[in-house]
């Protein structure tokens, strides 16, 4: 048992290193894809081996989430209205990375239209997390079953399986970051706008954002430099000036940081945030011992630990939902299967008198429970009655979270500059870290009853954790610091612990993304050496 927990994570951890071997054999990645996508169900489409551009990145294996646009490839959103949709032109993140000579290897599967926290709700099928658990003797085909997270469950399967290198994922309230945690792999979301959305199947435009998944923090950030650079086709891409404001007052605190760390790991001078309301009642006892240790090894290593408050934390997940959903049934009004996505042939007797029942009938058809039940929710919250209550309130909301992190982070926010107050100087800090998740990866639903409660207020509850970030536009980075085998040796394990991955979120400020990828650096050498 011992020596399959320690290749598995061997194979994590050196990911890295066996792509090199296959970065000119393109056919053996996709030979793996055949031999475990059958029971993983992460990619929905598989491209053909095609010529390589030579590159920084010549054949390196990337997956692309369903809801990003590749030439000549299905993009389907895991939608019934976009089944039959090829798009003739590359998104510009993957167009970057062709151009770079990465083999965008196949699509993966996702929640319909990135709307959802487990990965379930998808024409495609659900997506089965390939980390099984390590406390019992199954087997690969004989794991328990459960969740991959969502909505980019697909991407986050297809990495941790070891079947592609890295995979690109959107993340609008924590669609990366919660698929990371529960798969045991890093997850990356940078700072809004510094990546393109353009070819990007819109959700809630003010949210989204093109996000990486690696099996560590150094391939991560590698594909995160080659999508990060302006696109003026993107409305809400950071100007290059706003990106060197940012990018200048992160170098003092990343140069101590460098000076520090020349001779081993050391966070000396580093000053890390806990948000104390980020341990809230619904945090499961598996994932509190974890987490604390992982503070703890931060404090060794001489970084200082300072507990901070976020006070309207409490309200973000109410907020997010009726802002999200607001924009997506705004979105989501194109697809009437006229002008955009597949057309539904009403029945034979239908009453086709007013055109509002041609298009009834093909929404009905195209979306999913889960989609429509958003596009109700935000249509609801836009009108005259509902708006100032629901959307206008949940706007306030918004900038009180982001005044929140304004006030304890050290460094300000170049993006959407405020004025609010921040508190003395002691008591800010250059990052924030915190559980990625409530829990370890839930079980996946058995039976079409099973999925109808799980699309309950236990799924949603999912994101309490990731959605304040996006809510600010910040950038979070997950990192997995479970590793089963040395806890068991050292005697930390106990009757509460499942073996299945456990991930902490590292947050900086607007633009500090090169500084979360540092700190995050640093948490996955603790893991490795065993800190």
């Amino acid at each position: 048992m011992r020596g399959d927990v320690t290749r598995k994570w061997t194979l994590l951890r050196h990911l890295n290193s066996k792509y090199r071997t296959y970065s000119t054999e393109t056919g053996k990645w996709r030979q793996v894809i055949a031999e475990k996508n059958g029971s993983v169900n992460a990619f929905v489409h598989i491209t053909p081996p095609q010529p390589i551009e030579d590159g920084p990145l010549a054949g390196i294996p990337i997956a692309i989430k369903d809801n990003i646009a590749t030439a000549g490839s299905p993009t389907t959103c895991s939608s019934a209205m976009l089944q039959n949709f090829v798009s003739p032109f590359d998104a510009t993140v993957v167009k970057l990375l062709r151009k770079a000579g990465a083999d965008i290897i196949g699509k993966t599967n996702c929640d319909e239209f990135g709307m959802g926290s487990l990965n379930v709700h998808s024409v495609h099928g659900p997506v089965v997390n390939p980390f099984h658990s390590y406390s019992s003797g199954t087997t690969w085909l004989d794991r328990e079953k459960r969740s991959a997270g969502g909505s980019s469950g697909g991407s986050a399967a297809a990495v941790a399986a070891g079947m592609c290198v890295a995979a690109l994922g959107t993340d609008t309230g924590g669609s990366i970051r919660l698929p990371a945690s529960y798969c045991g792999i890093v997850g990356f979301k940078p700072s809004y706008g510094l990546v393109s959305r353009w070819g990007v199947v819109s959700f809630a435009d003010s949210l989204d954002c093109v996000a990486v998944m690696a099996a560590n923090v150094s391939d991560a950030k590698r594909i995160f430099n080659f999508i990060s650079v302006y696109d003026e086709k993107d409305p809400t891409a950071a100007t290059d000036d706003v990106r060197q404001m940012a990018s200048n007052s992160v170098q003092e605190g990343l140069h101590q940081l460098r000076r520090k760390t020349r001779t081993g790991t050391s966070l000396d001078g580093i000053r890390i945030g806990i948000p104390q309301e980020y341990f809230p009642s619904e945090l499961s006892p598996t994932i509190l011992g974890p987490v604390r240790r992982a503070i703890l090894s931060l404090k060794s290593q001489g970084a200082t630990i300072v507990p901070v408050t976020l006070p309207s934390t409490s309200y973000a997940l109410s907020a997010y939902y009726v802002l999200a959903s607001a924009e997506a049934s705004s979105n989501l009004a194109r697809y009437d299967g006229i002008q955009y996505g597949n057309r539904v042939v009403p029945p034979h007797g239908a009453d086709l008198r007013k055109t509002s029942r041609i298009y009834a009938y093909t929404r009905s058809a195209g979306f999913g429970h889960e989609v429509q039940k958003r596009i109700l929710l935000g249509t609801y919250a836009l009108t005259a009655d509902a708006f100032d209550n629901y959307f206008l309130q949940a706007q306030r909301v918004r900038q009180l979270v982001k005044n929140d992190f304004n006030s304890v982070f050290s460094i300000p926010d170049y993006y959407s500059p405020s004025s609010h107050a921040k508190d003395p100087l002691e008591t800010t800090v250059d990052v924030l870290v915190h559980p990625s998740s409530i829990r370890t990866a839930p079980p996946l639903p058995t039976a079409k009853t099973d999925l109808n409660e799980d699309a309950g207020l236990d799924a949603y509850v999912q994101d309490v954790l990731t959605v304040p970030a996006s809510l600010a536009r910040l950038p979070a980075l997950n990192v997995p610091i479970h590793d089963y085998t040395e806890r068991k040796v050292q005697g930390q394990v106990d009757e509460l612990d499942d073996g299945w991955p456990i991930g902490i979120s590292v947050v900086g400020q607007w633009g500090t993304d090169e500084l979360v990828l540092e700190v995050g650096e640093a948490l996955e050498e603790l893991r490795v050496s065993g800190g």
